[in-house]
Formats: structure tokens, sequence, C-alpha cells
């Protein structure tokens, strides 16, 4: 289930709204044009499974969406725990990759196959902080300021969409704001906090 939590952008970020309330999330992120749609989760497709497979497994939703859209190039990403040695340091490369905020030329758009990630949105004088888990697909309009993280155990697939094939390209802002918002780890502890 999705978990919406808003901050302000002050130096000491102020929560503002926390809810898995579908409709609250809905409403909150319309004010800023960014969509959130769920479809069905592919129940037995395990963690690792092939880019091929897991298209195959959302071939409709995903033919829909291309045709909706009018998307060009479609691929999947995905990192899990490893019991490699060098898979720390491989996580925290990935993770650090997304961390800093920036912008798309390009619509950012994710379907969560499973595991889960946090898209920040910066817009309106707010961070919306939104927590995607498996059946959400989220619809980021191009040229809106964010970030993402997937924690410091990173364990997600998602679908990416484009109208570009050259894929995931970030325009970076330069702007130390990721740093003063708490990140994964920290609105995860605090969602499992809330549901007791």
């Amino acid at each position: 289930m999705t978990f919406l939590t808003v901050y302000t952008e002050d130096d000491v970020p102020q929560t503002v709204l926390e809810t898995e309330d579908a409709s609250e999330i809905a409403a909150a992120l319309k004010e800023i044009d960014v969509r959130l749609r769920h479809w069905g989760v592919v129940e037995d497709l395990v963690a690792g499974a092939d880019q091929e497979r897991i298209l195959d497994a959302y071939r409709a939703e995903v033919e829909r969406v291309v045709a909706e859209e009018g998307y060009t190039f479609v691929d999947v990403s995905q990192l899990h725990p490893e019991d490699d040695p060098q898979w720390p340091e491989k996580a925290a490369a990935a993770r650090g990759k997304f961390l800093s905020e920036h912008t798309h030329d390009d619509d950012e758009v994710r379907f969560f196959v499973g595991g889960s990630g946090i898209f920040y949105l910066r817009a309106a004088g707010r961070v919306h902080a939104v927590l995607c888990e498996a059946g959400d697909l989220l619809n980021v309009p191009k040229n809106t300021t964010h970030w993402f993280d997937m924690g410091t155990a990173p364990d997600f697939t998602a679908i990416r969409f484009f109208h570009d094939d050259d894929g995931w390209v970030g325009n970076f802002t330069g702007d130390p704001i990721a740093a003063r918002i708490p990140d994964y780890d920290a609105i995860a502890a605090r969602r499992a906090a809330v549901r007791g």
C-alpha cells in the first residue's frame, strides 16, 4: 500500500501530512500534477526474474500505457540483496545515483512489480515523499524536481517507461535538499511505527 509523507522545505523540515489513505494520496498528488494508479500484482514472479518474463507478465498493462502515452522504450530496473561480498558497495553506488535532486526532459513513469522505493517530489513549496510498493504505477511529469531513494538495502523491481530511447537522463539541480528530508529507511521505520 502506498504511503505519502509531505514535508515543508524548511532547513528543519516539518511533516504536513502522513497517510496511507488512497483518496488523500490521490488528492495531494493531483495538486502537483502527479498520477498514481494501481495494477494487479502477478504473485508468481520471483525476485530477479529476467526482463522478458516480467514484461510478458504485464504485457496487456504495458501495451495499454504505451498506446495511451506514446512511450517508445520500456525496460525493467531491479536490485535485490545478493550473497556477493561486493553487494553492499554495488547497492550504495546504485542508490547514490538517484539521491540528488534532479529533473528530466521526459516523464518519469514507474510500475513497481515488487519491493519498494520512495520518490521525493518537490513542488508547491513542499516535498511529497511517495513510498511506492508492488502494484503502484507512478507518473511524474517531465521537469518535476525530484529524487529517488531505494534505501540502504535495496530490494525492488520496476518497469520503466520512456519517450526517448536513451532511457534515464537526469538534469541535476545541485540543491542539497535531499540531505535534509528523512530518507527511505527513516520513512519506512516511521510507517512501521504508525501501523503498530
